[in-house]
């Protein structure tokens, strides 16, 4: 489906437009005509004035903290929960198609705008080794490794004999 030209007038300089969302009408009603998503919000297109004039709504994706896909047989429902203790945004009555791609699309970007370390592997522990004090030798201990004592006859951290 083609993307409306209005749209391309508001999207930034490096923003890309990643799915587009045409809201099939089953009964008369006034609501979202379409869902945008970009690579950096999710847009809603408010048409009034019998099409002739349209608002927008967009959500970053630094004020949408998760986002949850509840499929049905045939039409789904997104619900991205924001940060800030707004209402929560409901993309519902989607097919079931576009809702998945929409929630891999926005899945996508939620990891790619989180803060950085909640995306990162844990960094692995590091091991502990007693640094040498003056009454240590230089020696080391050939089962386990740990600083011997000069003039003892084992380890003093295994039992190993010396």
């Amino acid at each position: 489906m083609e993307t409306p030209k209005d749209l391309k007038s508001i999207l930034g300089p490096n923003e890309q437009i990643q799915l587009f969302i045409k809201e099939k009408i089953y009964h008369p009603r006034i609501n979202v005509d379409s869902i945008v998503i970009t690579n950096e919000r999710i847009i809603l297109r408010h048409p009034h004035a019998l099409g002739m004039k349209k608002d927008y709504t967009d959500y970053s994706y630094q004020d949408v903290a998760n986002v949850v896909l509840k499929k049905g047989i045939l039409r789904s429902a997104l619900t991205c929960t924001l940060r800030f203790k707004g209402e929560p945004l409901l993309l519902d009555d989607l097919p079931n198609s576009d809702a998945q791609k929409a929630y891999g699309t926005i899945r996508e970007n939620l990891v790619r705008y989180q803060t950085p370390f909640t995306a990162t592997a844990p960094r692995p522990t590091p091991t502990w080794q007693p640094a040498p004090s003056p009454g240590f030798s230089a020696l080391s201990c050939r089962k386990c490794g740990s600083a011997l004592v000069p003039g003892h006859k084992f380890c003093g951290n295994c039992g190993q004999p010396i």
